[in-house]
């Protein structure tokens, strides 16, 4: 559960994907799991396949344990780390953009030495992408395509949104045209994830680019180009954070699932927030109610409020 985005995956005792979906949130996170989790039941149903275990991942993880029930909830490089070991057991080196974060982790031997997140600033994520593709009039799904039209190298300062978007306009001025900017613009977040996230570290081969912005055929080659060699993008590479989620919980040998159903979401979702005043933190507490019945709290800083319904 992303950012900006609902990933869900079911694998097979094997590990191999039997059922998966990919869902936008557009603002609701709690709607989103819940189509989601529609799509999911459909697949699993014409397959006659049951669930023994759940595993959950990603910025929205702790939201999404209370609406549907989980085993194992665990960080993204956890996650990430198991799903790339899984597809490519001899990989290096592990790139992730999505839509509001981007992280790199590096392996040795199929064990994870460093990783590294970007900072609070967007600059160089699929979000950030999205909103320069909608000011360029260009449909985010093309920028690839355009980017591989150029003929004509331009420099984009991709180190904050602000001045990334100062500077486009400046070339666009100068007569750049629409490919130029986009591939530079490209280049430009390929350097920032290098020199700000990767901290210039050594990313070695085999590399595994992963999220939603490994999509972009421009961003691809712009990190081949900065790294000097190739990159690989798995077919799965939206949904690997899920997968290695699911992973986690296949390990975890779960004798009985704490899986609330797929019909679990199926009824209304509703949250509320009220100010606990039993501390100085003052914690602004987020209640959340599945078919009129409390399901739990969150952000509570204390935990104070943890596995209360």
């Amino acid at each position: 559960m992303g950012s900006i985005s609902v990933k869900m995956a079911v694998l097979d005792a094997s590990g191999c994907v039997c059922a998966s979906g990919y869902l936008e949130s557009r603002g609701s996170l709690a709607d989103s799991i819940r189509t989601a989790m529609g799509s999911i039941k459909t697949q699993c149903q014409a397959q006659r396949i049951e669930i023994s275990g759940v595993g959950i991942t990603g910025s929205g993880r702790k939201l999404a344990s209370l609406l549907i029930g989980a085993d194992v909830v665990r960080n993204e490089v956890t996650a990430q780390t198991l799903a790339a070991l899984k597809l490519r057991p001899d990989v290096r080196s592990v790139i992730e953009i999505g839509g509001q974060d981007s992280k790199v982790i590096i392996l040795e031997n199929g064990v994870p030495l460093w990783h590294n997140l970007n900072n609070l600033c967007a600059a160089g994520t699929g979000s950030f992408l999205s909103s320069q593709a909608y000011r360029l009039k260009v449909p985010v799904e093309e920028l690839g395509d355009y980017a591989a039209r150029s003929t004509r190298d331009v420099v984009i300062s991709a180190k904050c949104a602000v001045f990334s978007e100062s500077d486009m306009v400046h070339k666009a001025a100068l007569g750049y045209k629409k490919e130029d900017i986009i591939k530079g613009l490209c280049e430009g977040l390929a350097r920032n994830f290098i020199n700000n996230v990767a901290r210039n570290r050594p990313i070695e081969s085999p590399t595994l680019f992963v999220g939603g912005v490994a999509a972009n055929g421009g961003v691809v080659r712009a990190l081949e180009k900065e790294l000097g060699h190739a990159v690989i993008v798995p077919e799965e590479h939206k949904i690997t954070g899920c997968i290695g989620a699911a992973l986690l919980a296949l390990k975890a040998e779960i004798k009985k699932t704490k899986f609330l159903g797929l019909d679990c979401v199926d009824g209304e979702l509703r949250s509320e927030s009220f100010v606990c005043e039993d501390c100085s933190n003052h914690c602004e507490i987020a209640r959340f109610y599945t078919n009129g019945e409390a399901c739990g709290h969150l952000n509570s800083r204390c935990g104070k409020w943890d596995g209360l319904r």
